[in-house]
């Protein structure tokens, strides 16, 4: 299968527009449009669905863009291992993130990733909203939470430890809990959803944060609103360290029930669909990402 024509499909599903993919390959538009038809009668589907005004990814498409990836990161792996093909770093990298993550340690080091690889497009996607990798068609994404589909491999980030917490004036007016039953009778601001989240205390007792069972739930699905909200006093949340540790450090913020933590121990993970070859724009990511930020966190 030619390699070139797979460039050019992946490419054209990442713009949308075989005219541009062509064009980033040195192909006229005429002969764009023609390896993309006769790669789609060699595979007896149709990869993109064309209109007069646009095109879109079709259902075979986007189950063979995985695929289409691989064999394009195989070759050159088998190219590199021979000391042939590209030394730069090139195409197009896509990137999913927790937005509130994104903004507090990935944003401010962007300008120095793209003075590195300035031949690489960062394409990212930044929501706190949970995400299907590959659905999305992302080439790599950051997830705080534990790894369950073995469609996916993962390389960890750096730990990300959750904490109680409510601020100076929400305590000073309804009391600090001394107890995992007294939160019923005050104001918790819950992420997402009002699913219990189960505690593990220091002594190995097992227990519950059942939010329903609170006074006047809150619920939010934006890390920074909520961090927002519990320092004005909205009630306590559950917070990674990495979001509220300059707060907790400064007193902005305080530690409400420390002898308890999460018991399922969540991290964060840069994740990727399962391939026996890493892209090299992936791996270049990632190892920036972890040199950066998960060689040493700020917040532990």
């Amino acid at each position: 299968m030619d390699t070139q024509s797979l460039r050019l499909f992946v490419l054209a599903s990442e713009t949308l527009n075989i005219s541009a993919a062509g064009r980033t390959l040195g192909m006229a538009p005429a002969v764009a449009s023609t390896r993309i038809a006769k790669l789609e009668r060699l595979l007896g589907a149709e990869l993109l669905h064309r209109s007069t005004r646009k095109i879109s990814l079709s259902s075979e498409g986007q189950d063979f863009l995985p695929y289409a990836r691989e064999m394009i990161a195989q070759e050159e792996a088998a190219l590199a291992a021979l000391g042939q093909g590209q030394t730069k770093i090139s195409g197009t990298l896509r990137f999913a993130a927790s937005s509130t993550f994104a903004q507090m340690y990935i944003a401010p080091l962007l300008p120095k990733f793209i003075d590195a690889y300035p031949d690489l497009t960062l394409d990212m996607h930044l929501s706190d909203a949970q995400f299907d990798l590959i659905e999305g068609s992302y080439d790599l994404a950051l997830r705080n939470a534990v790894l369950e589909s073995s469609s996916l491999t993962a390389r960890k980030l750096a730990d990300d430890t959750r904490i109680l917490c409510a601020s100076p004036g929400y305590i000073e007016e309804y009391g600090a809990p001394e107890d995992l039953d007294d939160l019923k009778s005050h104001r918790v601001i819950a992420f997402r959803n009002l699913e219990p989240r189960r505690l593990l205390s220091k002594d190995g007792k097992r227990a519950e944060l059942d939010p329903k069972q609170s006074a006047h739930p809150l619920v939010l699905n934006d890390g920074l609103t909520q961090k927002r909200a519990t320092l004005d006093g909205a009630g306590i949340s559950v917070n990674s360290l990495w979001l509220v540790h300059e707060e907790i450090k400064s007193g902005a913020l305080m530690h409400v029930l420390p002898d308890y933590a999460l018991a399922e121990q969540p991290a964060l993970w840069l994740i990727y669909p399962k391939s026996n070859v890493v892209s090299a724009k992936v791996r270049v990511f990632m190892d920036f990402l972890i040199e950066h930020v998960g060689k040493a966190p700020v917040w532990i």
